[in-house]
């Protein structure tokens, strides 16, 4: 999508010829003028786009690489805990058929 560019001529005559003072179009065309240079600087470019693209995609593989830890720890706890209920559960067993 591409601005319209503000024709600040066009404008100043279209007041001059509506009836304002030379000095007032002139002033009105200054002033429009600002806010539509204010306007263009808030656009991002093209450039700027990419470079966000670019970053997210640098944090969405960092994401992923860390759900990947995540996951891998959290499996090795699961793992661990299993083995240390069975550890415990067999010693309780063991403990118990000893006293029959």
């Amino acid at each position: 999508m591409s601005a319209m560019p503000f024709d600040t001529h066009a404008f100043y005559v279209e007041l001059v010829e509506s009836g304002l003072a030379e000095k007032t179009a002139e002033a009105l065309t200054k002033a429009v003028t600002k806010i539509e240079l204010a306007k263009l600087e808030e656009l991002a470019t093209k450039r700027d786009v990419k470079e966000i693209e670019l970053k997210i995609e640098l944090v969405k593989s960092e994401l992923k690489r860390d759900i990947a830890e995540n996951k891998a720890e959290l499996i090795r706890w699961v793992v661990g805990v299993g083995l240390l209920q069975l550890t415990i559960i067999t010693a309780l067993l063991l403990k118990l058929t000893a006293h029959i």
